[in-house]
């Protein structure tokens, strides 16, 4: 297993070219999909075909430390979803996307916020980058609870993309947010050595 990252209870990997089965499974399930694209299940060619490809491809293209990353449970090792950390195709290198999507199973055992958190973790602390920023529906309160418990900030009420106007409360938009690496860095219990918070 090519581990990404570990957490308390989860561990990240790099998704292979032979886990198209893991990922057709999570998206024909109809509430996971239910503010991505109204419930409906992505058709398993295009997983095979185009999204995977697309994913296992980004690992060389940002050197192995972005991209989309496999989720499992330490405790049995079960597939619980993914976590994703990367850019804009043609967006700044130092500003990324956080994202996820996990199975129902896995759902309000704060595993979404512990797997985004150290994340988060990574990004500012081992990779230096700027900021991290993610996006969802503003009806979608389970995802932007997760966002506040990061202490992201509410910076952006944006507009629903045309493909995705048949999805429940796409009449509200969406919501962006953003937390920096100075944020990210006052949030941390202060670490013996370090200079004092000015704040």
């Amino acid at each position: 297993m090519d581990i990404y990252l570990e957490t308390e209870r989860l561990i990240l990997r790099r998704f292979t070219a032979d886990d198209a089965d893991l990922l057709i499974e999570l998206d024909s399930d109809p509430a996971v999909m239910r503010y991505l694209s109204g419930g409906a299940a992505t058709p398993p060619e295009l997983v095979r075909e185009r999204q995977l490809p697309y994913i296992v491809a980004g690992y060389e293209k940002w050197g192995g430390d972005l991209g989309l990353f496999a989720a499992h449970d330490k405790e049995d090792g079960a597939f619980i979803g993914w976590f994703l950390l990367r850019p804009e195709p043609e967006g700044p290198p130092d500003e990324v996307e956080l994202g996820y999507r996990l199975r129902q199973a896995a759902w309000g055992r704060g595993l979404g916020t512990e797997g985004s958190r150290a994340l988060l973790g990574k990004a500012f602390d081992e990779l230096g980058l700027r900021l991290v920023w993610a996006e969802t529906m503003s009806m979608n309160r389970g995802s932007r609870n997760i966002m506040e418990k990061l202490r992201m900030t509410h910076t952006d009420t944006i507009p629903t993309p045309p493909d995705m106007q048949m999805v429940e409360g796409a009449e509200h938009g969406g919501v962006r947010y953003e937390i920096t690496k100075e944020q990210w860095a006052e949030q941390q219990p202060h670490r013996e050595g370090a200079p004092a918070p000015t704040t």
